[in-house]
């Protein structure tokens, strides 16, 4: 993978509007509405250790981005250009995309979407999967976490993404996290095909944004 002059990609919050213009909340946004005690705990300890969270927090989603960057130019074969990546972050990323293409080489994957946008005009809610692809030769939807561990909450993400691919005619036989350490025993998966549960959890979650909102609710 060649690097050449480019900016860093930086993550863009998207704004979702229905056919009318009409903002609508992103995935993300509901699905933030449920509670991370592990989150509070583990800010809470970087705290009593003097270290502010926010900072790791903020630097974790760089090498985040960084590393989807990556992951997404190898998928659609583009080149993959960087210039002014902090050095360290940079590092981590490609840990973490090495990791991916140690895991493609044990399977068959044709990327159909990656990272394309979508509104659902019947539940008002946007998203934008990280891959919708032909995985071992079934419609799988994968995603990409650089974190610690695999949380139950990406699959309620990830049910989500799979109702608005759905309403465009594609089906999803499975919803899949591929967690990239930075070492190769530091990686794992995880995937579901029972998705009414997750996407019932979501869209409780969706209600309860449009009830608060509804509202006026001040967070």
């Amino acid at each position: 993978m060649t690097k050449k002059q480019a900016a860093v990609p930086v993550k863009v919050r998207r704004r979702y509007r229905l056919e009318d213009g009409t903002v609508v909340p992103g995935v993300t946004t509901v699905t933030g509405l449920l509670s991370k005690p592990s989150l509070v705990r583990w800010a809470n300890k970087l705290g009593l250790e003097g270290i502010d969270a926010s900072c790791v927090t903020e630097q974790s989603a760089r090498i985040g981005t960084l590393a989807h960057a990556m992951i997404r130019a190898s998928l659609l074969g583009e080149p993959f250009d960087m210039e002014n990546a902090d050095p360290a972050e940079l590092s981590q990323a490609e840990e973490a995309f090495r990791c991916f293409l140690r895991w493609r080489e044990r399977h068959s994957l044709r990327p159909v979407h990656c990272e394309r946008s979508s509104v659902s005009e019947v539940l008002r809610y946007g998203g934008t999967p990280d891959c919708y692809c032909i995985l071992d030769g079934e419609p799988v939807l994968l995603d990409f976490k650089t974190g610690k561990r695999i949380y139950d909450e990406y699959f309620v993400q990830l049910a989500a993404y799979a109702r608005l691919l759905r309403e465009q005619g594609y089906p999803v036989r499975e919803l899949r996290v591929l967690r990239l350490g930075r070492a190769e025993e530091d990686c794992e998966e995880r995937g579901v095909t029972e998705q009414e549960g997750w996407f019932r959890l979501f869209e409780n979650l969706l209600n309860i944004y449009y009830l608060r909102k509804d509202l006026g609710w001040r967070s």
